[in-house]
């Protein structure tokens, strides 16, 4: 039997962007010609799409790492080369992205929601680009960014009509079989089921509504005891609520005793789960020896003794949540994707454990990643480019002295107070 995923690690990364081109023109009759080097192509982006017919997430479980293609390098005779392929990784409805920290990154909870995981990096500009007045035949170009790399949490929140709560073996996955195709483990012991089971539900007027089986929970899940969170999560978008009691607990747990104690754990995961629209069914009648709580169902599974009265009731539930809109976290709305992560501008300088001055920003790190900063002309053209972006003035306001290391990205240098503040000791 194929197993249930609900949360994974995924490793995603963008393609590197592919360098530019030094080239130059190369014809009969023509003494100097011309740089002519091509750019270099954009590497691919990963996605991550919302796909209905993806189940879980098992495909991530034991091959968590997602790469998109590189681009290709520049050519002469200003060819460019090609862009990466993105990879595009499917990911059931319902999948919410979380860094490693646990931050939310993204809600995909409607199918065909696409959300940009790793950004490929910009192909390198060809020696072409860079020709001046000054410098008309340029012996470098610049090389490719490389691609965004990082873990992501996934999680999966299931998206059903009606969520089925309880304690362990009261019932929950004899009822969802009885009243759809679905076969989960059924045995008289507790725990039987450890990941949610869906089920179809068709009505004689052909409603269709999705029921699922959550499995048991138990007094603290709402803390994590006994996978607690991994099974309340999943009634998050549920619209309806079904709580079924134990009229035959062993336990001698009352039914009152048991709907209060789901309750509470239910109010103390998300309190707006109570306010959803809820349905409290007393399970295993024909068997049953204590009283239900006052305005429950009463029905056995096995006998089928009251199951058409709930499938009625449920779906008359399900109607009037799906004519309100309530749905949790939106799902079925493609606008809603959260995304928590801005796109960082400009420059900062940071202090590394050495003690070097760390200038981070895509800019600064793109204008010294040339193919050859001791080429002649190169190094001039990063240091006027260096100074139009501020990168002396936040060097100088984060109290860099005379004869201190700087870096941006891989490249290395000693600072030198004046107009030619890194004119020496430059290596890479």
């Amino acid at each position: 039997m194929t197993q249930f995923v609900d949360e994974c690690g995924l490793n995603v990364r963008g393609g590197d962007g592919g360098a530019g081109c030094v080239s130059f023109r190369r014809e009969a009759h023509v003494a100097k010609g011309g740089p002519n080097g091509g750019d270099g192509g954009d590497g691919g982006s990963v996605w991550l799409v919302a796909d209905h017919n993806v189940a879980s997430l098992i495909a991530f479980k034991d091959h968590p790492h997602r790469r998109a293609g590189n681009g290709a390098h520049g050519q002469g005779k200003r060819r460019h080369g090609a862009a990466g392929d993105d990879a595009v990784v499917r990911v059931p409805v319902g999948t919410s992205v979380k860094d490693q920290g646990g931050e939310l990154l993204a809600d995909l909870a409607a199918d065909g929601v696409r959300w940009l995981a790793a950004a490929g990096g910009q192909g390198g500009q060809g020696n072409s680009r860079f020709s001046t007045h000054q410098n008309r035949a340029p012996a470098f170009a610049e090389q490719g960014e490389a691609g965004e790399q990082r873990w992501l949490r996934l999680e999966l929140k299931l998206l059903a009509d009606v969520a089925l709560i309880g304690f362990p073996n009261a019932g929950k996955s004899t009822l969802i079989s009885r009243i759809s195709a679905a076969r989960p483990k059924i045995a008289d012991y507790p725990f039987t089921t450890l990941e949610p089971n869906l089920g179809v539900v068709r009505t004689d007027d052909d409603l269709e509504m999705v029921v699922a089986d959550i499995p048991g929970l138990i007094a603290g899940a709402s803390d994590g005891r006994g996978l607690g969170h991994r099974f309340l999560r999943h009634t998050e978008r549920a619209r309806v609520m079904v709580v079924l009691v134990d009229l035959a607990s062993v336990e001698e747990s009352s039914p009152a005793e048991q709907q209060r104690v789901l309750l509470e754990e239910l109010s103390a995961y998300r309190p707006e789960l109570l306010e959803r629209p809820r349905i409290v069914v007393g399970s295993k009648a024909d068997v049953g020896h204590l009283d239900p709580p006052p305005g429950a169902f009463c029905l056995s599974a096995v006998t089928g003794a009251g199951l058409p009265e709930l499938v009625r009731v449920m779906a008359d539930a399900v109607r009037e949540a799906r004519a309100q809109g309530s749905l949790a976290q939106g799902a079925g709305r493609s606008e809603e994707v959260v995304v928590h992560r801005p796109i960082p501008e400009g420059i900062r300088v940071e202090r590394a454990d050495d003690g070097a001055y760390v200038v981070v920003g895509r800019a600064a790190e793109r204008t010294v990643a040339l193919s050859d900063i001791n080429a002649p002309g190169a190094w001039e053209f990063a240091r006027r480019r260096l100074e139009k972006l501020g990168v002396d003035r936040a060097l100088a306001r984060a109290g860099i002295k005379s004869g201190d290391t700087a870096r941006i990205g891989a490249f290395e240098f000693e600072y030198h107070d004046g107009d030619e503040f890194y004119s020496e000791g430059v290596t890479s």
